[in-house]
């Protein structure tokens, strides 16, 4: 007999998500979005700066409901997904809260699901471990750079081992070197939890060096225009940066987001885009 073939953790059917406000005319930010995603990926959204990536990752963990379509998280609601904690989210700001020392701040999701004090100690401690800041327990948030602040942020995210994480742009507002490094860091991550992780970037070479796969998305109204397969092997690191199939990869995502449908998007909707060479691995979408 042949092997079921697991359901998506994600699955997204038909989802249309339009906005209105008071008398003004209605904006449709997603249309006509079908999508899985399978346990233990690594999925990043790319597009255009207004397609709809945050919304459809915010659409993703409930934070906002969809106008029309289905979302179906560990085969139920979305709705139901969110209450039972399936997921952990992590901002382009970390959020943490200022008066609370990091290992505070890593517990503050269990205290809310009512959990034994030992069991949040015991828990905060280890995903500080695992993020590198076990060191750092009893800092406070403004004691520590952008970067360790958002690993921070991914250790409360994860301390209360949620089946998704949902990432908006989380290293958007880092310098280039640190963004690099957090890069390597989330792999590192993701490969020792098996946690699959869903990735709101506007940066094609972060996109191509994070992710099993990369949905790009087409100008407002956002949909999906076409999903690239990311076969560079693992682990990655540094070396892979320097590989020509992950610059033929970057230029094939890039291509893709040049397009919408079946035409050329217009170039004012991404950014410039230049001749395909070595530099396009420095270039960003929108």
């Amino acid at each position: 007999m042949a092997s079921q073939v697991e359901a998506p953790v994600v699955r997204l059917s038909d989802v249309e998500k339009v906005f209105t406000r008071g008398d003004e005319a209605a904006t449709t930010a997603l249309e006509a979005i079908d999508l899985d995603i399978r346990r233990g990926e690594f999925v990043s959204l790319i597009g255009p700066s207004g397609c709809g990536k945050s919304t459809l990752l915010r659409v993703i963990g409930d934070l906002i409901q969809p106008t029309r379509g289905e979302v179906v998280v560990n085969g139920k609601p979305a709705s139901q997904a969110r209450r039972e904690r399936d997921y952990g989210m992590v901002f382009q700001a970390p959020v943490l809260m200022d008066w609370r020392t990091v290992q505070d701040n890593v517990r503050l999701p269990l205290e809310i699901l009512g959990r034994p004090t030992a069991q949040r100690t015991a828990r905060a401690r280890e995903m500080l471990e695992l993020v590198e800041l076990g060191d750092f327990l009893e800092h406070y948030p403004y004691q520590l750079s952008g970067g360790m602040q958002q690993r921070v942020a991914i250790a409360r995210a994860l301390s209360f081992e949620p089946a998704i994480l949902l990432m908006d742009e989380p290293f958007g507002a880092l310098d280039e070197m640190t963004r690099e490094r957090m890069n390597s860091e989330v792999l590192r991550i993701w490969e020792r939890t098996g946690t699959t992780i869903v990735f709101v970037t506007h940066s094609i070479p972060e996109a191509v060096f994070l992710s099993s796969r990369v949905v790009v998305m087409s100008p407002r109204p956002g949909r999906i225009t076409r999903v690239v397969e990311i076969d560079l092997p693992r682990p990655r690191n540094e070396d892979s940066r320097e590989t020509p199939r992950y610059f033929q990869l970057v230029t094939e995502v890039r291509e893709a987001l040049r397009m919408r449908g079946d035409r050329p998007a217009d170039d004012e909707a991404i950014g410039d885009v230049p001749s395909v060479d070595r530099t396009m691995a420095e270039g960003a979408v929108g």
